[in-house]
């Protein structure tokens, strides 16, 4: 690599590399090019999820339920619906499979839905 030093000489590949023209592309570093997969996990299921069940959103779990988010939120969620919150602050999630078994414990535990 030169440097034009004033005395009129051109400056040919002023920033050379000295490791060759080997490539540095997926194909030569034995990646694949192909993508990973999809960023959203309900197109790619993790086999632990399948446990748990689809994550559902408040509004889903009402529906579940047959009542509204507030009832979820207010009645349901202190008695024991199993949740998860994504932060301090953040979303609640839900799962089919849990909150389907915490339903049929319930029914169990109240004789059909009569206390």
């Amino acid at each position: 690599m030169s440097r034009n030093s004033g005395r009129g000489k051109s400056v040919p590949d002023r920033h050379k590399s000295r490791f060759g023209n080997h490539g540095n592309s997926a194909e030569s570093l034995g990646l694949s090019a192909v993508s990973p997969g999809q960023s959203d996990p309900r197109h790619y299921p993790y086999r632990e999820l399948e446990e748990l069940g689809a994550p559902l959103t408040i509004k889903e779990v009402a529906r579940l339920i047959g009542c509204s988010a507030w009832n979820v939120r207010q009645r349901h969620i202190p008695r024991g619906l199993p949740h998860f919150r994504s932060g301090p602050s953040g979303k609640i999630i839900f799962f089919r499979h849990q909150v389907v078994a915490w339903i049929l414990a319930q029914q169990a535990q109240t004789k059909g839905g009569q206390k």
